[in-house]
């Protein structure tokens, strides 16, 4: 398959060898591992599981821009360090890429066994398909050569992954694609699902109002 996985890590030792392994099981081309600046194993681990690993400055539109610009295949995804593609996710995106959908990306399951999780997948699955604007946890993908040509990412402190869905919808069709990535839940579990939910809408409201990235980016992390 033609194409190429970009996973951004910072400190992340414990997932990234199950995130490389799950790119190269879906059909990966190449799988590279844009690292941070981590202090744990993180390099070394992904490079044991047969990744590309380079460095970059700890921002991870950066660091996604950094792995797009050195991928040498023409399909992109972007999957977190904590997510795991599901078998025939590279030849499902490179069929979508080459029949008219420009931009897309997953349904989403939470890896841990925890029934409030179930709640939180049917509230992003039913966003994301209701919009058609999936967010970085549900592994977009997209063209490289348009992601390039687009200005890739925003370098900014977050919601990079949300600027580039909602340019990529105003640009052309996009799609979510029925397989399933699973990723974990730890924010969630850890904050409390309705209120994880309520943090990310309310960021996203500030956004829009115009609120300094940097103070946005606070208190996603506090």
């Amino acid at each position: 398959m033609a194409v190429s996985v970009i996973i951004p890590a910072l400190n992340e030792e414990e997932w990234i060898a199950g995130a490389v392994e799950s790119a190269f099981a879906a059909g990966a081309a190449e799988v590279i591992v844009v690292d941070g600046g981590s202090v744990d194993r993180t390099s070394r681990f992904a490079t044991a599981a047969r990744a590309r690993v380079l460095l970059a400055d700890p921002m991870r539109a950066r660091q996604l821009n950094r792995g797009a610009e050195a991928a040498v295949n023409p399909f992109l995804i972007f999957l977190h360090a904590d997510s795991r593609l599901p078998g025939g996710a590279a030849a499902a995106v490179e069929k979508a890429l080459t029949s008219g959908t420009i931009f897309g990306g997953f349904r989403i399951q939470f890896a841990e066994p925890d029934r409030k999780l179930r709640l939180a997948e049917n509230m992003i699955n039913y966003r994301s398909t209701l919009l058609r604007a999936p967010w970085g946890d549900q592994a977009q993908f997209v063209a490289r050569e348009r992601f390039l040509s687009a200005g890739g990412y925003r370098e900014l402190p977050i919601m990079e992954d949300y600027e580039l869905a909602r340019r990529m919808k105003k640009a052309g069709r996009t799609r979510i694609l029925p397989l399933q990535v699973t990723t974990s839940g730890r924010r969630f579990l850890r904050k409390g699902i309705l209120r994880t939910a309520m943090t990310n809408w309310l960021i996203i409201s500030r956004y829009h109002q115009g609120v300094d990235l940097e103070e946005l980016a606070k208190m996603y992390r506090s």
